[in-house]
């Protein structure tokens, strides 16, 4: 035997349904100090923060890799280095 219930709710009366806490004040105040530690870091030395996203120096060569490969399979012609 199946039962199907639908219950028709916002994810925020789910939510309280469930008893799982409000997370968005926490979250708005976070996203706020991260944005501000990014731009310090910006404005003192893009070039660490950007070795601190991409590793190894390798991560702007593949993305770059990626999109040249993408672009050349769009105008059907071969992929590879340009």
């Amino acid at each position: 035997m199946k039962f199907h219930i639908d219950v028709d709710m916002t994810p925020e009366e789910a939510r309280r349904f469930l008893g799982l806490p409000d997370v968005a004040p926490v979250q708005e105040k976070v996203l706020k100090e991260m944005e501000k530690r990014m731009m310090a870091a910006m404005d003192a030395d893009p070039q660490s923060l950007m070795r601190a996203w991409m590793p190894g120096g390798e991560g702007i060569e593949q993305f770059q890799r990626a999109m040249w490969d993408a672009a050349q399979k769009a105008a059907g012609g071969k992929t590879g280095k340009p």
